[in-house]
Formats: structure tokens, C-alpha cells, sequence
């Protein structure tokens, strides 16, 4: 199965949602990338970009989409309480995703903006 999200470098790759064929880890592909190679890496192998980095909404607003986007929008939590914010809402972000450009994830809300 090709890959169909790229977590950024900035998130744990320990979220067990994560750990199938359709995400792909930055720090595993290239750890020295700056935003603008994710961002046409994700482009080019038809990616979404999973991320904290506010810097991406920034260059979607200009660039426009493909690639898609998850932003993951709730300040540092413990690894065992991201990983559950993570895990309950995750398929509703898969579905989310298939109709928006853009899915924010809040500590307590979902955001699908198209």
C-alpha cells in the first residue's frame, strides 16, 4: 500500500495509528528537510502532510492544495496523552481529509476547512 500521509519530523512516530503502510515518517525519509522539501515531496507522491508546523496552513494559503493537510492544533501534552487525542479521533480525520484541504485537530474539537 503506498503511503498516504507524511507525519512531519516534529510529532512522535510512536502513535499507533501511524504505524500502518499509510503513513510515511519524515525522519525516516530525510530527518534534514526543510518545509519547502516536505512540502513538495508530499506534493509530488500525492501525501498528506501531518503536522504542528503553523508555517504550512501559511504556505497553503498561498500555494493552495494538493498537498492536504492535518494540523494538529493543541499545545504539549504527554506522549501517552497525545497518542490518545490522537487515536479518538483519527478516523474521523481520515474521513474528514477525503473532502477537505485542510483537517484541524484541537484538544477538543475537530476543524475540517475545504
Amino acid at each position: 500500500m503506498k503511503p498516504l500521509y507524511l507525519i512531519d519530523a516534529n510529532l512522535p512516530f510512536r502513535v499507533p495509528v501511524w504505524q500502518t503502510d499509510a503513513a510515511a515518517f519524515v525522519v525516516k525519509i530525510n530527518a534534514k528537510w526543510d518545509d519547502e522539501e516536505i512540502w513538495n515531496y508530499a506534493k509530488a507522491n500525492g501525501l498528506i502532510i501531518v503536522t504542528k508546523d503553523k508555517d504550512f496552513i501559511v504556505k497553503q494559503a498561498i500555494a493552495g492544495s494538493p498537498p492536504k493537510l492535518v494540523h494538529v492544533k493543541f499545545g504539549n501534552l504527554k506522549l501517552a496523552d497525545f497518542i490518545h487525542r490522537i487515536e479518538t479521533v483519527w478516523k474521523e480525520v481520515e474521513s474528514l481529509v477525503q473532502t477537505h484541504s485542510i483537517v484541524n485537530i484541537y484538544s477538543d474539537k475537530l476543524e475540517a476547512i475545504k
